[in-house]
């Protein structure tokens, strides 16, 4: 704390996804874009990248907030030993589907809690596996047309339509899936004092 003020909050990160998470704790913040590479390193597994990429958000908006607690996050998908990205556009996003269907894909989503007050960090790597039900080209295709998840990892939009494509999930906190793990969030929050609920 800097004398009786409490610290501000603010999510490094553009994503509504994120945003409405953060929401649901019913705290007060704000949003900040950072700017960094999300390029991956040459043989950096998809958690060491995820984790990288989270902590470097944060900092990236520390010297634009220095008494603040800077939230960062992160997710890699990951198929097998391959990467799932943003497909950015339908070709992309109907392979990513045809290539994931009856799969089990793990998301990995990356956490930092960065206090720019104290410089003091706290991170975390949280994982949900999940199970993709066998999709036919017809499935995949009524999909991508109904709902056009081009933003995000591996083309499926969980916490929307995308749920259809989905036989099983397995993690300790469903919200990491959507992009931001709220349990272990709130577990970090309380270390910095805030009181939650």
């Amino acid at each position: 704390m800097t004398s009786d003020r409490p610290l501000a909050l603010v999510l490094a990160s553009s994503s509504p996804y994120r945003r409405e998470l953060l929401a649901r704790l019913r705290l007060d913040f704000e949003t900040a874009v950072p700017d960094i590479d999300e390029a991956p390193l040459p043989g950096e597994g998809a958690p060491a990248l995820a984790l990288r990429l989270a902590i470097g958000k944060a900092a990236a908006v520390a010297a634009r907030y220095p008494d603040s607690l800077i939230i960062g996050s992160d997710q890699v998908a990951m198929n097998g030993m391959e990467q799932l990205h943003k497909p950015g556009c339908h070709a992309t996003a109907r392979n990513q589907l045809t290539a994931m269907s009856g799969r089990r894909i793990t998301f990995f989503t990356a956490l930092c809690l960065f206090n720019s007050h104290t410089g003091r960090h706290q991170s975390a790597v949280v994982p949900v596996e999940v199970k993709m039900r066998q999709l036919d080209a017809a499935a995949i295709d009524r999909y991508l047309a109904a709902e056009q998840p081009y933003d995000c990892a591996g083309s499926a939009r969980i916490e929307a339509f995308g749920i259809t494509l989905v036989e099983k999930l397995s993690g300790d906190d469903p919200n990491a899936l959507i992009g931001l793990p709220l349990i272990e969030l709130c577990r970090m929050l309380r270390n910095e004092g805030i009181d939650l609920p």
